[in-house]
């Protein structure tokens, strides 16, 4: 049994003068042999807001954010994470979930989380209370390979979360959710920015309708931008 995602309402405070972004990517270029997959990309995102960057397949979004996390290297620019600039240590403050749920499927939801608290150092005590915020207080003992495909997103958001980070990457969060789940992640992924930067990476405008802003990737250059009004 699973339940709605907590979605606590809270004012998220819009970015300014003196604010620095939770990732900043500045001048990043990359490529792989002959092909060019970013160039000279210039992304900033900002606590309190969730950004949706949107692009098809090739735009160069997966790059971008695996340079963001340490697992590629770019050809030139630079990463800032919470205003300083990118070292290992940067990934402290950072939860990301790529390329889907990585998880045990022979293992309970908590269990999961357990062993990602045993990997981060993290209190078990942190397992409860983020598995009732993402809808999940309910499965029991239920083995995480039988979950649905909208549990197993649930699951793979509390991962992301555990450890509390200040900036948060999803890869396509909502894609394998049913509309219902789908409705809820986003409203909890709203939720969650309140003084977090939470980026999300989608193929489709229809997953990230509930972002604050949207960002949209083409031939490795933001291409546009697009707010919501007032934010």
């Amino acid at each position: 049994m699973t339940s709605p995602l907590t979605t606590a309402s809270s004012q998220s405070p819009a970015h300014g003068v003196g604010v620095a972004p939770g990732l900043r990517l500045t001048g990043v270029s990359k490529s792989f042999g002959r092909q060019q997959v970013l160039t000279e990309l210039d992304l900033s995102a900002y606590p309190g807001r969730v950004y949706g960057l949107l692009g098809l397949n090739g735009a160069g979004k997966s790059t971008a954010f695996n340079i963001a996390l340490g697992l590629l290297r770019p050809d030139a620019g630079r990463v800032e994470i919470q205003g300083t600039p990118f070292s290992r240590r940067s990934l402290a403050q950072v939860g990301a979930s790529i390329n889907g749920p990585a998880l045990f499927p022979q293992l309970s939801a908590s269990r999961n989380l357990l062993v990602h608290c045993r990997l981060t150092g993290t209190s078990p005590e942190a397992i409860a209370p983020l598995l009732e915020r993402v809808g999940l207080v309910g499965v029991g003992r239920k083995r995480a390979g039988s979950f649905s495909t909208g549990m197993k997103v649930r699951l793979s958001l509390a991962m992301a979360l555990l450890t509390d980070p200040e900036v948060l990457i999803l890869d396509e969060a909502t894609a394998m959710a049913d509309p219902e789940s789908e409705a809820e992640i986003q409203q909890a992924l709203t939720a969650l920015a309140r003084g977090k930067t939470v980026l999300v990476i989608a193929h489709r405008p229809g997953s990230i309708r509930g972002a604050d802003q949207i960002v949209v990737l083409e031939g490795g250059r933001v291409r546009a931008a697009e707010g919501k009004e007032g934010k």
